[in-house]
């Protein structure tokens, strides 16, 4: 007890949570003409970019509904004909030649997607400034505002800005310290062909448009933008485009958009109205409430957890000479920095009743971004939600359940026209107007289990709020994608094993599927499929319905392909053992069983975790960005936090650095390249998991804490599932040195601890064995045996530990001792 007093009482005397005051991204340039240089404000509904140029200040901006096409569909009806013999060509060996009939009757014929688009830019031009100095910008994430000072003649000038939580537009400051030091001019900019800029007798600025026309589909969405000004002093004058404002002391920009999109298949809203009733609510209330509403509305979220891992003076330097920096210096305080700035991207990007965080979340200069920006739900869609539950952020998650839910509507016709099925389905991509055909090509574009996936966030979130009533409301979409295989699902001739078909592994081509990614049976495609049955039969028993349903799904389950071990002794990502051991694909899809999956674990399936792993080494660590981010997640759930720590370093690594891979850009958007957002929101679930997992039967704690990190930490405010809450931990020299834990709805407690514990009133903790009671921890074992033709695996090398059970009440935090 006296070690554990002494150690409490050094870690506060030297942390006390100080990261706080260092939640900030700040520079000493402008960001000039380089997009990926600006800061990203947003209130998941609007997106600005902003530049912090002296002279040419760039306000780009987004609205979540500013896409192009208008309701669509682009399932194609030749599927279902040519499926049979695109079967039998799989079957037969002959992938080349069913890839060309895929490309011919799967593939979509109509739009492959339609694009997220800029609205445009709003541009302040100020003479006379050029010759500045003492400059800084910042983005205090702790407060989701964006602030840029710099001095001229003598006058310090100011500009604030953020996109209001609470009122729903974007709202500027200017200032100087000295009265009448304000001219400038502004207006606006846009792409778009279908656009207009007027200004009215009261110098309001209107940005008026409508969207592209695409593959075929007409650009329906109407958007609004509207900027009115509040100034201070001096005088306002309009020309054509532009408001001239001469000598102020200070001017509020208020900037509301807003567009007709209702949803996806109905766009009959009125975008000025709506623009305006925004404008007006706001216009009357000053600056400083504005500012003060809006930090309480975001700090709801984002205070709900804090991180402290310590600081050293790499921490007083701007953020991109950090990122410089990163792989060769202790900075221990900018991992902690990127973790919270995750959690930022994700507040500012998904908010309830907005829509779901695209590829690049909010945030896109272009009307033909890469990949259009869209929906990739092959892993990116997936991944920006990652750390949703966990990281405590569960309203933000709602965005995406919305999609999905809608995903499930639509999917419903594809799944019939197609493939003459069942159930709901989705391709590997959509967009806002919820398509769910195959698209691009038969590369990738004929995967089929992106509804397959998605509907695991359903589950997800009932496994981390025990919200009966909310699995209830979502059971037909579990059940309709299981459905959908339980229809879809084809006898494999030589195994007997029910398979996907045609099917591929995202987004790899073996050599010896004829350099063809079309397959039947991929590993992937096996764990998803188990996944959506396990999920759909656990729904079914808790809701007591639907039994026999549930009792076929077990049939189907035990018929599935195993997880098999090589000859390299990797994990096969394809049912015959074709895998190279120098393939360095950044596509490592049949690790889905490991992550997000809970399908290979170290404690029920060693011989797989082994096999996980020698995967991860084959395949190397330098990659694109986001997939940088996911082996995050896979390292930590080896425990090796030192080679999780090392993923960190290679993505927070500025771009052009790794060779042939991605890295992070000044303003710490993830570089795939280009910008994907997924490889901010993968980094963050990754360090989460570093820290604390709740995956594996029980709450591990620090089960993969690097050297670099371990001096001393702090977090708090974690969820875990089944209701739990990490209220604190704490750990010092590589040990853990305190934890309390809130349970929101009692049951069992088990703990995987690196360290014996003792509960504060010094009684012993009951040691845990078999199978958790608690109902949000009981896995689905694997039905199959494991198929391994080599039986010299080496030892998991994973840490030792104490496992503990504890009974809870509902609403009580448990307070831990270390012994």
């Amino acid at each position: 007890m006296k070690n554990y007093l002494v150690n409490i009482l050094l870690f506060f005397s030297i942390s006390l949570f100080a990261q706080e005051s260092d939640l900030k991204l700040w520079y000493n340039t402008p960001s000039g003409s380089v997009w990926e240089n600006a800061l990203p404000i947003g209130n998941g509904f609007q997106g600005a970019m902003v530049y912090g140029n002296v002279e040419k200040e760039i306000f780009q901006l987004n609205e979540g509904t500013v896409w192009s096409g208008s309701p669509n569909r682009n399932d194609n009806p030749n599927a279902l004909g040519a499926l049979p013999e695109i079967r039998k060509l799989i079957f037969q060996g002959e992938y080349k030649a069913a890839e060309k009939l895929t490309n011919e009757n799967i593939i979509t014929k109509k739009s492959h997607g339609q694009t997220f688009q800029s609205v445009g830019n709003l541009e302040l031009n100020f003479s006379g400034q050029q010759n500045y100095t003492n400059y800084y910008r910042e983005l205090d994430i702790e407060k989701a505002i964006a602030k840029t000072t710099y001095k001229v003649d003598g006058v310090t000038y100011t500009r604030e800005a953020f996109t209001s939580f609470s009122d729903r537009i974007l709202v500027i400051k200017l200032s100087a310290n000295q009265p009448g030091k304000l001219s400038f001019s502004a207006g606006y900019s846009s792409q778009h062909k279908k656009q207009k800029i007027t200004i009215n007798s009261t110098n309001e600025i209107s940005l008026t448009g409508t969207t592209s026309d695409l593959e075929g589909v007409e650009g329906k969405v109407k958007f609004n933008a509207l900027a009115r000004f509040k100034v201070e002093g001096g005088s306002v004058n309009a020309d054509v485009n532009s408001i001239q404002i001469e000598k102020a002391n200070s001017v509020v920009i208020y900037v509301s958009i807003a567009t007709n999109f209702i949803n996806y298949n109905d766009i009959s809203g009125n975008e000025n109205e709506l623009a305006k009733s925004f404008l007006d609510k706001a216009f009357d209330t000053n600056f400083d409430k504005l500012k003060t509403a809006h930090i309480a509305k975001y700090q709801k979220y984002f205070k709900r957890v804090k991180l402290d891992l310590g600081s050293t003076a790499a921490a007083k330097l701007p953020t991109n000479e950090r990122l410089a920096n990163f792989r060769n210096v202790s900075d221990p305080s900018f991992v902690a920095l990127y973790y919270q700035y995750g959690r930022y991207l994700l507040i500012s990007s998904s908010q309830p009743g907005g829509q779901a965080a695209n590829l690049q979340g909010i945030w896109n200069n272009s009307l033909k971004p890469a990949w259009d920006s869209k929906y990739t739900i092959n892993i990116n869609t997936e991944m920006n939600y990652w750390p949703a539950e966990k990281t405590n952020l569960s309203e933000m998650h709602e965005p995406l359940l919305k999609m999905i839910r809608e995903l499930a509507e639509t999917g419903k016709e594809t799944a019939k026209v197609m493939y003459g099925a069942r159930g709901w389905m989705a391709h590997h991509n959509t967009d806002i107007w919820r398509i769910n055909g195959a698209v691009d090509g038969a590369t990738w574009g004929v995967w089929n289990a992106g509804g397959g996936w998605l509907s695991q966030h359903i589950w997800e979130r009932y496994l981390y709020t025990g919200n009966k009533e909310f699995l209830k409301s979502n059971y037909e979409v579990l059940k309709g994608a299981a459905t959908f295989y339980a229809d879809f699902l084809v006898k494999d001739p030589v195994n007997g094993w029910l398979v996907v078909a045609p099917g591929n592994s995202p987004e790899n081509a073996p050599a010896a599927h004829q350099g063809s990614t079309i397959t039947a049976g991929s590993t992937m495609d096996n764990q998803i499929v188990f996944d959506v049955f396990s999920s759909a039969i656990r729904a079914s028993e808790i809701l007591e319905k639907d039994k026999e349903f549930a009792d076929s799904l077990r049939t189907l389950r035990k018929m599935l392909p195993p997880m098999q071990i090589g000859k390299y002794n990797q994990l096969q990502e394809w049912i015959d053992d074709i895998d190279n051991p120098k393939d360095n694909h950044r596509h490592i899809s049949h690790l889905y069983g490991l992550y997000p999956s809970n399908q290979i674990s170290a404690y029920r399936t060693p011989e797989l975790f082994a096999a996980a792993k020698k995967t991860l080494l084959q395949r190397g660590d330098v990659s694109t960005g986001w997939s940088m981010g996911w082996k995050v997640n896979w390292w930590a759930k080896m425990q090796d936090g030192n080679h999780a720590y090392t993923l960190i370093q290679n993505q927070l690594t500025p771009l052009g650095v790794n060779k042939g891979g991605g890295g992070t850009y000044n303003n710490l958007f993830d570089a795939h390249p280009p910008f994907q957002i997924d490889g901010n929101f993968g980094c963050t679930s990754g360090i989460t998991e570093m820290l604390m997992q709740s995956s594996d039967g029980a709450i591990q704690l620090l089960p993969a804490l690097p050297d670099a990190l371990s001096e001393y930490g702090e977090i708090s405010g974690l969820k875990a599932r089944g209701g739990f809450e990490i209220k604190d931990l704490k750990w010092k020299q590589g040990r853990l040195i305190a934890v309390s834990i809130q349970s929101n709805l009692g049951g069992n407690l088990r703990l995987r601890t690196p360290n014996e514990i003792i509960l504060k009133d010094n009684k012993n903790l009951k040691k845990a064995s078999g199978v958790n009671s608690n109902v949000f921890y009981q896995l689905e074992e694997i039905e199959k045996p494991i198929i391994s033709k080599e039986s010299d695996i080496k030892s998991l090398d994973i840490k030792p530990f104490y496992l503990y059970d504890v009974t809870t009440a509902k609403g009580k935090t448990y307070t831990f001792l270390i012994k």
